[in-house]
């Protein structure tokens, strides 16, 4: 099977076909926003700005894409912007990268719970849960060794299964 994206692409590529490239917007922003809010534990205006620089750089970039899943290749770039967006604020310690355990008696839903993760964990479970991408792919998308990737999602999925054991909905 092929990725319905490719004649997409190849109508961009050979001739600056923008509806082209505005139906793989459409196509593809609310997995990247999604994606994008999961990184910045739930910071909708942060993740917004990200998905337009993401949407930015795929269409200059678009002459490199090397075939594959179209997805995946907008992930790694989605990563990227959000990776460089952390390097440029490079806060001294950020609450992700600590084991935080939410308060007693706090609801929690799965963007709450993803956002207690620590920083490795949230990245690896939001690429891979949900999304039409494999280990190996998102391995490579984040630059991890498979088996670094497959451990982070292990623990981020216990502290998931351990956070929202007792969860109920109102």
């Amino acid at each position: 099977m092929t990725d319905p994206d490719l004649e997409l692409v190849a109508r961009v590529l050979a001739c600056g076909d923008g509806d082209a490239f505005a139906e793989l917007v459409r196509r593809h922003q609310s997995d990247v926003r999604r994606l994008l809010r999961r990184l910045t534990r739930g910071n909708a205006a942060l993740a917004d700005d990200l998905a337009q620089d993401t949407f930015l750089r795929a269409y200059r970039g678009l002459a490199g894409y090397r075939g594959g899943k179209f997805g995946a290749w907008l992930y790694r770039i989605a990563y990227n912007v959000y990776a460089s967006a952390i390097r440029a604020t490079k806060p001294a310690v950020e609450a992700d990268e600590r084991d935080v355990d939410p308060p007693d008696g706090l609801r929690l839903d799965l963007e709450a719970a993803l956002g207690t993760l620590r920083h490795e964990e949230r990245l690896a479970i939001a690429l891979t849960i949900g999304r039409d991408i494999t280990h190996e792919e998102a391995a490579e998308i984040l630059g991890w060794p498979l088996g670094t990737l497959k451990s982070h999602v292990l623990r981020g999925r216990e502290k998931l299964a351990r956070l929202l054991r007792d969860w109920r909905p109102s």
